[in-house]
């Protein structure tokens, strides 16, 4: 595609079975788990009202900045809510980001983003049980013909060079068609770098067909199909070839093969003969494209369904003209979140059945019924037309076509959780008169929190499933603006009551940390009660997490870890959400923590350094076999549990010889003495997310203040993502096996 003039990136596919996922793994072991700061990318937007974040530690974080008198203006809405509506959800999944105000502005900020592209619009709702009004910026170019509240974005970046724009491209033209004024239709086709009009040999074509309520047009506005085929062509990957974007939005094939082909083939140096052609297409576009094959299997040597079904009978001697004439016959679906996905199992049958013969790409299970799964589609499909390849299997690491069916309603617990981390939420018929139901959870990137809309049933419950990566969720049900529990799920949050967890499977740091280890190798979880500071002589309650040998007469007593929650929280969160118990159990059954006891009190309400020192530290120390020695404690907290961390730490040096602090804020008072801390403490170590977390300015504003007054201590490199518990599980797990070792000191 004609694009402006830049270096052409390294391209990894290969001829065969094309591996598109970006290799993303990082080293599990401790030191090696947060993000270190790099050069920010740059995101490719036309719209203004998006920029890359300044200043920010971790690439790929926007911030979306809506003027509110623009909002108003374009939806007549003063002061309703406004949301960013798009592919940012689990899989590319279509969520809500809602905005926040600043000054006269809207914003929300978001990421880092995965390269790839982003499709996208704003929002406003009048109430939260009335309909949104979408809308878009009125500076940007229109982008998406089909859908004209559509922006668009794309974030260049290591596993989406197949998609980013490539000097010396091919180029892009429409084609009117049609037999009559009434019947008037446009193609776009795209052909290859140097294609030649009057080349003797005559071009192999490939029909790419839409899906119903799509435009022609998105091939290219959403399916980048000229980035695709530029790369491909000009890596060597796929046959030079002419690609026809035909209109689909016909009762059958022949829209295609009396109208489309007679067309292309006046216009175009492609091929007439079946052995030139193939043809494709997405949901009701695939399903024409294998009828346009059963009705002529000579006319098309392969054919791809994207997406797609067939419930037409296919005859023994029609499966053989197909088997006979065709080379490929491929079958594409994302997972079972694909609206898809049941029809496309259901095809795979029924060609079975038939004996055709046909290749299964399986189930990508990274994306559903998204641009996503068929951009990898489409790459895939392209790269085996019109040329031998060695390779027929499905793409690596996709998943065999098995029907998917769920449990009936109200029969176990919710949410329901398949081997492949498919969550599905499920909301009863009681709330079948809603109008808006959306998951609220930390599911967005890095944590974030979008809100993903429900879909109504015939029964009239409400239904989502969502493709996550490995490790632990919160969320609430918001029926029409109100909070709802999810009474399906056993799990509470003491200090949210509206909150349910769950954790899924995956090879993320925060999976491997938050999965269940075997019973025999878990820490015991106690109630320790405790006289607080507080008055009236009130007991508080701790929980205590001992290791799984803990042996109360040991002689050698246990190093002690207090561990603290943040405002709004109290002693039970760090179980019940930062499911700590679990980080604990796996790096103690790893060997990569020495064993301790942890101690997670209540710090609500208190003069933190007194209630710590003279009741929290003395219960433990009385209840447990536990060191009393400075060097042998360790405290740390999250955001209003820093404050009281490094409180104490001012007021009380030595106490504790290992600090931490998680979204931090703070300064060493005036009085503080400099030389006290450095020699009790053996190690300090600062936490933050990046610009997202609100506290990100008064953690370096700390860290500036210790650098002005010569506090040793490590600040940890930036962890992508808001003030949230993914941030604070990740320091944890990073902070552990530091404790009560010879090499901590800062």
């Amino acid at each position: 595609m004609a694009m402006e003039s830049q270096a052409r990136p390294a391209h990894p596919v290969r001829r065969g079975r094309q591996t598109l996922a970006a290799a993303a793994a990082t080293a599990v072991v401790a030191g090696a788990l947060l993000v270190a700061p790099s050069a920010a990318a740059q995101g490719v937007s036309n719209d203004p009202w998006v920029g890359e974040v300044p200043n920010n530690p971790i690439s790929d974080v926007y911030r979306f900045t809506v003027p509110r008198a623009a909002a108003t203006e374009a939806t007549g809405i003063e002061n309703g809510p406004v949301a960013v509506q798009g592919n940012f959800g689990p899989g590319k999944a279509w969520t809500d980001l809602n905005m926040g105000t600043s000054g006269s502005n809207l914003t929300a900020t978001l990421g880092p983003l995965e390269p790839g592209l982003y499709y996208y619009q704003y929002a406003a709702r009048p109430a939260a049980n009335q309909d949104a009004v979408a809308f878009r910026n009125p500076d940007a170019p229109q982008e998406v013909t089909s859908k004209p509240t559509y922006s668009t974005m794309f974030v260049p970046g290591p596993g989406a060079e197949w998609l980013d724009d490539v000097a010396g491209g091919g180029e892009l033209e429409t084609l009117e068609y049609g037999k009559g004024p009434s019947r008037e239709k446009e193609a776009l086709v795209w052909t290859p770098p140097g294609y030649d009009a009057d080349r003797a040999e005559q071009y192999p074509v490939l029909y790419l067909l839409q899906d119903e309520g799509q435009s022609y047009r998105e091939w290219v506005e959403l399916g980048r199909l000229g980035q695709i085929m530029d790369n491909l062509t000009l890596d060597g990957d796929a046959e030079p070839m002419v690609v026809v974007m035909g209109d689909a939005d016909t009762p059958g094939p022949a829209g295609v093969t009396h109208e489309l082909l007679p067309a292309v083939e006046r216009a175009f140096n492609v091929s007439d003969k079946g052995s030139g052609r193939a043809i494709a297409g997405i949901g009701r576009g695939g399903e024409l494209a294998l009828s346009a094959v059963v009705a002529k299997p000579r006319e098309f040597t392969g054919v791809g369904s994207f997406s797609g079904g067939y419930d037409k009978a296919i005859s023994r001697d029609k499966a053989k003209q197909i088997n006979d004439s065709t080379d490929v016959v491929r079958l594409y679906a994302g997972n079972v979140t694909d609206p898809a996905y049941d029809d496309t199992v259901a095809l795979a049958d029924r060609l079975t059945n038939a004996g055709v013969e046909f290749q299964p790409d399986g189930a990508d299970p990274a994306t559903g019924g998204t641009w996503d799964t068929w951009q990898k589609n489409l790459h895939d499909f392209a790269g085996r037309i019109f040329q031998e390849v060695d390779d027929e299997g499905p793409s690596e690491g996709h998943l065999p076509f098995v029907k998917h069916e769920l449990p009936a309603s109200g029969t176990t617990p919710t949410p329901w959780i398949d081997e492949n981390s498919v969550v599905t939420f499920e909301l009863g018929p009681e709330f079948a008169d809603a109008n808006n139901i959306t998951v609220w959870g930390n599911f967005g990137p890095a944590g974030s929190w979008p809100r993903t809309h429900m879909v109504q049933q015939a029964d009239g419950s409400w239904r989502l499933s969502l493709a996550v990566e490995g490790g632990s969720y919160y969320y609430k049900f918001v029926v029409d603006g109100v909070d709802h529990k999810d009474a399906g799920n056993p799990t509470k949050v003491f200090s949210e009551p509206t909150w349910s967890t769950f954790t899924a499977e995956g090879d993320t740091v925060r999976a491997q940390y938050t999965a269940q280890v075997p019973a025999e190798a878990r820490g015991e979880v106690s109630v320790m009660s405790y006289p607080s500071t507080a008055g009236g002589g009130s007991q508080r309650s701790a929980y205590v997490w001992t290791p799984p040998d803990y042996d109360a007469d040991r002689a050698e007593e246990y190093p002690v870890f207090y561990l603290q929650h943040g405002g709004g929280q109290t002693w039970t969160d760090w179980v019940e959400v930062g499911y700590v118990q679990r980080i604990l159990d796996n790096h103690y059954l790893r060997g990569t923590m020495e064993p301790m006891v942890v101690v997670m009190a209540n710090g609500n309400g208190v003069d933190f350094p007194t209630e710590i020192t003279t009741r929290i530290v003395p219960a433990a120390e009385e209840q447990f076999n536990i060191s009393s020695e400075g060097d042998q404690r360790a405290l740390a907290g999250l955001s209003m549990g820093s404050g009281h961390t490094l409180s104490t730490l001012w007021a009380h040096p030595g106490e504790f010889g290992y600090i931490g602090a998680m979204s931090a804020f703070g300064a060493p008072p005036a009085n503080a003495d400099v030389a006290a801390i450095n020699e009790g403490t053996k190690l300090l170590r600062v936490y933050t997310g990046d610009v997202q977390d609100f506290t990100y300015g008064a953690t370096l504003q700390l860290i500036a203040a210790m650098e002005s007054r010569g506090v040793n201590h490590e600040f940890a490199p930036v962890i992508p993502g808001p003030h949230s518990w993914d941030v604070w599980q990740k320091s944890l797990i990073d902070f552990l096996p530091r404790l009560f070792t010879e090499g901590a000191d800062a």
